[in-house]
């Protein structure tokens, strides 16, 4: 969870499949053997008081947009068997139990068991720079003063509109798998806990960071239709002082193909390229190269992010274009729910080669630390606290179990989050087989050598190539990190923050070994135990929108600051409006502004609030009444204007849309 985290069907209905959606299921001699198809819709949440997620810092809330936030989606279906998985990939900081389940319960109400717990695999890029509150574990809601139901359900909208666009665009299709290598977007932020690993592990990182870049490239008859992208690397580029909405440096790749390179207006309603840039073993990866809050390589964060941005796009398209290899082979999935707070581990799994356990949850001190790589957290802690009666702890009154420090060994623990059920214990598990290629999907952060090693276990139980075998992080639920136990030892960060002892890696060695021995075998695995709902899983402290009311002798929408009547290229216009408060309407697959060129005489948007050269920001002016400014970096020449598309709440609840425009003005 960033740096600064408080805490950190058993088969596909086969025979159902040819009837939903009109989508037909070919014989196993048709000429692709897959079906494929793309969806993207918008996530975007609260633009404007609403706690940000990722660096657990209280008062950092929402004020804006620089870019809105997509979640994109591929549905895979062998046309032999049948067989099919949807993939998602969410510019979110994490991808929670809450919204998992609410995801598959809307997508169930419309195609039945065709989209499962087993098949359907959700993950997040990490950015932390969006709004938060959709978990239902309380430690993940803390800084953001609750539950946030306005946020969740835009996720949750979002995801379930990403799947079905890609449900519905199902072809015949092919997808092919190539690599590449990027070395100046990532840095170890932990090597001191790196360097404890033994010498055969270090050897596959030379340069202590994870360099591999992977790519799946999907085509329809020929054309091609999207990939997916995977580079280790945190979405931290915007640091903890940044208030305004963006899927940071992924967010930016993504944009910069789909929109840049390949045409795509979201706002269009027309089918497009969707690139997807997930994290991978992402746990000890940074962006930040310099080794400081957005920090490398300028000292301009909002720069960097778009720098760390182009550089995994470059690594991408090389892999895209380059050599590949044709994606042969079933489609097939396999899930269930472990309880990692008491895992048996068997000697084959653990460095000592003796049994083990796992234990409840704890977040450690170093956790409270942060560091200054990403985001710093309480100054007065440093990492590496290992002495469970540190003298900062005793003003806070903890109550751990001895027999659970002792467990957590040696972990300071700063709270039992476990117990408290502030944070997860049981969590989903899930292996995805895309013909010859697997993801291993881990509800949390995995270090380059922790993926190492997990990815080595279910390489060899499927007796495939490990490079054919990728970690995919931030997946299905969040439980925080996952370091080895050499690791773990050191507690850094990573290892304060991972929550089940020293021996978690070892028991997700276990229970994906037993995933993979079932893939391998054919054989079901049984789903296991949901997590409980929590009893505070819907808790909120932050209060909503009363009224709305403008200036005296002002109306909504009426300009505040006019453009100028003319601007240079490059140049920055900004304009203000009276406003209402943007939680009355989401604007979800819309927009709180439009740029407008004069072309033929009529109107058109060339740029909106998801584009990189425009901002959106909101700000109170008194108790109900509240202003937009809006910017745009002045682009190729013409007639422009600013248009600004706002709600208004009265004290009778209702929500009148309401909009502004700027005076016409030129750029030369």
């Amino acid at each position: 969870m960033g740096r600064r985290s408080l805490v950190g069907l058993v088969a596909v209905a086969l025979a159902a499949v040819g009837g939903v959606g009109g989508v037909g299921v070919a014989t196993a001699g048709a000429a692709a053997p897959y079906l494929v198809g793309r969806g993207i819709s918008d996530v975007t949440g609260p633009a404007a008081e609403n706690g940000m997620m990722g660096y657990s810092k209280f008062g950092q809330s929402t004020t804006g947009i620089h870019q809105r936030l997509r979640s994109r989606a591929y549905v895979v279906v062998d046309q032999g068997s049948g067989s099919r998985v949807a993939y998602v990939n969410a510019d979110l900081g994490m991808i929670f139990q809450a919204q998992r389940d609410a995801v598959l319960a809307k997508l169930q109400s419309r195609y039945g068991a065709l989209y499962n717990e087993r098949n359907a695999l959700l993950s997040a890029t990490h950015t932390h720079s969006g709004p938060g509150g959709q978990s239902h574990n309380l430690a993940y809601n803390l800084s953001i003063l609750g539950f946030q139901k306005q946020a969740f359900d835009a996720t949750v909208d979002g995801i379930v509109e990403s799947v079905v666009e890609a449900h519905e665009d199902l072809a015949p299709g092919s997808i092919s798998l190539g690599r590449s290598q990027l070395t100046n977007a990532s840095v170890n932020r932990s090597q001191v806990a790196f360097e404890q690993n033994p010498a055969a592990d270090k050897a596959a990182f030379p340069q202590a960071i994870d360099p591999a870049v992977t790519v799946l490239r999907f085509q329809q008859g020929g054309n091609d239709i999207g990939a997916i992208n995977w580079f280790a690397t945190h979405a931290t580029s915007i640091t903890n002082e940044n208030t305004l909405i963006s899927p940071d440096n992924k967010g930016y790749a993504a944009y910069r193909w789909e929109h840049d390179l390949k045409g795509v207006r979201y706002l269009d309603q027309s089918e497009g390229f969707v690139a997807a840039f997930p994290n991978t073993n992402a746990g000890d990866m940074s962006p930040n190269l310099n080794l400081q809050p957005g920090s490398g390589p300028t000292e301009d964060p909002v720069e960097n992010s778009k720098i760390i941005g182009q550089r995994q796009l470059s690594a991408a398209e090389q892999a895209y274009n380059g050599p590949q290899a044709t994606i042969t082979g079933g489609i097939d999935a396999r899930m269930r729910f472990v309880d990692m707070s008491a895992v048996q581990i068997a000697p084959a799994y653990t460095p000592d080669g003796q049994p083990h356990r796992t234990c409840p949850g704890v977040v450690g001190v170093s956790t409270l630390a942060g560091s200054v790589e990403d985001g710093p957290g309480i100054a007065i802690i440093p990492e590496g606290v290992t002495n469970p009666f540190f003298e900062l702890l005793k003003p806070l009154n903890v109550d751990v179990p001895p027999w659970l420090i002792s467990c957590q060994s040696p972990k300071a623990p700063a709270v039992p989050t476990g117990l408290l059920q502030a944070t997860p214990e049981i969590v989903p598990i899930q292996l995805v087989k895309l013909g010859q290629f697997h993801l291993v999907a881990v509800p949390g952060e995995v270090t380059i050598v922790a993926g190492l090693r997990l990815r080595r276990t279910v390489a060899q139980e499927l007796g495939v190539p490990i490079e054919n075998v990728l970690i995919q992080g931030y997946a299905n639920a969040y439980s925080q990190y996952l370091t080895t136990p050499e690791e773990y030892q050191l507690q850094q960060y990573e290892g304060g923050s991972t929550l089940f002892g020293k021996y978690t890696l070892p028991a997700y060695q276990q229970e994906f070994a037993n995933l993979a021995k079932a893939m391998k075998a054919g054989t079901a695995v049984a789903a296991g135990t949901h997590p409980p709902k929590p009893g505070t899983a819907e808790l909120n402290l932050q209060t909503g929108v009363v009224f709305d009311s403008p200036p005296l002798f002002k109306s909504f929408g009426q300009l505040l600051t006019d453009a100028a009547s003319s601007y240079q290229a490059g140049q920055t216009v900004q304009v203000e409006f009276v406003t209402g408060h943007p939680k009355n309407n989401l604007h979800r697959n819309g927009t709180f502004l439009e740029v407008q060129k004069l072309n033929g005489g009529q109107w058109q948007r060339v740029a909106d609030d998801g584009d990189w050269d425009t901002t959106y920001r909101w700000a109170r002016t008194g108790l109900a009444d509240s202003k937009a400014t809006i910017t745009w970096k002045a682009g190729a020449p013409g007639t422009y204007r600013i248009v600004h598309h706002g709600d208004s709440k009265a004290l009778n609840g209702a929500i009148t849309p309401f909009t502004g425009t700027s005076r016409t003005f030129t750029v030369s």
